[in-house]
């Protein structure tokens, strides 16, 4: 097929001497949310007011300073919610909020109806721009198009003169698709509307330079972005946001690169809501910064509430690997990515680094409000580690040379099931398979004592009785400790053919009725090595437990 060739490639805009890869991102831009107006525009249902001002509340609570609440010229419910937002006294001191309009009189007076008492607000207005849009839909010229966003801004200014002393008005402009306008041209007209506006240092006009269809690679963006800030005259006078659409997948690397090139100020919404693939994902861009080691001045510290507002309220739902805010977004299935993240918790344990260095997880992730226990979720395409991790987050750390046994256990159970273990799952898989290997041998009885002498060192002295099939046999043995005084009393009963290979303990709660945990490694008459795991609130019967639990599945396993 041929198809690709009614298309025409991008022209990038000429930029020798281009300084944006050689800057790095190291402050946190200003944030726009334009969730209320750009998002809800794009619902099939779009919010309520009741739902407008919860989600209103919601921004706010994280941190945004600058608010796109609506489009009021639109509709009688859009020039309502702004009213309602005012009139309430729902907007807090450091927070404005912004309209947005086209540069047609009547819309831009009914505007300004709809924001009057508003302590501070931005009227933004725009016109489209572009060649394609000159041509097929305006059918007008540079200059007609320029007429048009000079009278829009010669009004707003009238009008913001006469609401001085009420409202204070800031102007923010947009040359629609931008993106897909000559660059010069997109640098006359803001010069022009800068100037019907009396921009100045102390009163910049916010220029919004957005990819209203997402059409060129994000270096290509930059490009554009910094020519027309080294072309803009009275630049001081300007202050330079991007609003990149997600038409091509990379709305947040335009941002980012457009920041690079000297963009002061983002639009957004978050998780990417908007019309067609979407706008910049701002929980994105935002958290990536984080992970930089940058202030991102948004908390975004419980992101799992955040995203079950969004989900209700706009009725769309988040992807399951949304970056940072999906349901799997930290979750690995893999067994090399789960051992690597199993080492990575224990390296930060044990060096009790202050740096978050665990591999394939960018982000700490209770820094968003994330538990750690659904990080490493078990398939049949897991590793022994991962089985290993989800069981330290019960207590028990399997020593390495336990974790194939136990997971080739979890990938059968997994293989037989058809899907995924929960940790439940795998936490009684683990106890049936251990904990309950409690025959043929069953211990009874026990005591340990110590003998010693002046001329020997001391010995270790285990007495008890032991269940096998029903039948008690008494147990007797000494040794150089209480392991190897019971591997003696078990080999006079007959189990000489166990031979003791490996043991590792530690505790698994703490305080007056603390227990311990032993893993005893055997090897069977066979040649097979097996663990057995014992507990107790005393180690050395934990130990001789662990003992008797690598015997009783060997026998299990041979019966």
């Amino acid at each position: 097929m041929d198809t690709y060739r009614k298309y025409r490639p991008f022209t990038p805009v000429p930029l020798p001497g281009r300084t944006w890869p050689d800057r790095a991102l190291t402050a946190a831009p200003l944030w726009c949310s334009v969730d209320l107006r750009d998002g809800n525009q794009a619902l099939v249902t779009p919010m309520n007011p009741a739902e407008k001002l919860e989600y209103f509340r919601m921004l706010t609570g994280i941190g945004f300073k600058e608010i796109e609440v609506g489009f009021p010229s639109a509709s009688q419910t859009e020039h309502d919610i702004v009213r309602a937002l005012i009139e309430g006294g729902h907007i807090p001191p450091d927070v404005t909020i912004q309209v947005l309009v086209q540069a047609r009189e009547h819309l831009i007076r009914k505007t300004f109806e709809s924001v009057a008492g508003a302590r501070e607000v931005i009227v933004h207005f725009y016109n489209s721009t572009s060649a394609l849009q000159r041509k097929v839909v305006f059918q007008k010229d540079m200059g007609g198009i320029i007429g048009i966003a000079v009278e829009g801004a010669r009004l707003i200014r009238q009008l913001a003169d006469e609401s001085a002393g009420q409202t204070r008005v800031r102007f923010e402009y947009s040359p629609e698709s931008f993106a897909g306008t000559e660059t010069d041209f997109a640098v006359e007209i803001c010069a022009r509307v800068m100037q019907e506006l009396r921009a100045s240092k102390s009163e910049p006009v916010i220029l919004n330079l957005p990819s209203t269809v997402e059409m060129c690679t994000p270096n290509t963006y930059a490009d554009q972005i910094e020519y027309f800030i080294r072309h803009l005259p009275n630049r001081e006078a300007a202050l330079i946001s991007v609003h990149p659409h997600n038409d091509r997948g990379t709305a947040v690397a335009s941002a980012e690169l457009a920041v690079m090139a000297g963009a002061q100020r983002v639009e957004g919404t978050l998780f990417g809501n908007g019309e067609r693939t979407g706008n910049l994902d701002i929980v994105t861009m935002a958290l990536n910064l984080h992970t930089q080691g940058v202030d991102c001045r948004l908390d975004l510290s419980e992101i799992d509430a955040i995203r079950e507002m969004y989900e209700r309220t706009t009725r769309m739902r988040v992807p399951e690997r949304q970056p940072y805010a999906g349901a799997l977004a930290y979750t690995a299935f893999s067994g090399s990515h789960q051992d690597a993240i199993r080492k990575g918790r224990e390296h930060m344990r044990a060096t009790r680094s202050q740096m978050w260095e665990i591999p394939y997880l960018p982000i700490d992730p209770a820094d968003v409000g994330r538990a750690y226990e659904p990080v490493i979720r078990i398939n049949s395409q897991s590793g022994k580690g991962g089985a290993a991790f989800v069981m330290s987050t019960f207590g028990y750390h399997l020593p390495k040379d336990m974790h194939p046994e136990f997971g080739n256990l979890v990938q059968t159970a997994c293989e037989r099931k058809g899907g995924e273990l929960s940790a439940e799952e795998i936490r009684a898989l683990f106890e049936a398979a251990y904990l309950a290997a409690n025959g043929p041998y069953k211990l009874i009885r026990y005591a340990f004592s110590e003998e010693s002498d002046a001329e020997r060192e001391s010995v270790c002295h285990f007495t008890g009785e032991v269940e096998v099939n029903g039948i008690i046999a008494a147990l007797d043995g000494r040794g150089n400790g209480p392991i190897n005084a019971a591997c003696r009393a078990l080999n006079a009963i007959g189990l000489s053919d166990y031979a003791f290979l490996n043991y590792h303990e530690h505790a698994i709660s703490s305080g007056s009725d603390s227990k311990a945990v032993a893993y005893i490694q055997v090897q069977a008459p066979d040649g097979r090595k097996l663990f057995g795991v014992g507990i107790s609130s005393n180690i050395n019967v934990a130990s001789v437990r662990g003992i008797l639990c690598a015997i009783n599945r060997a026998q299990m396993e041979n019966g």
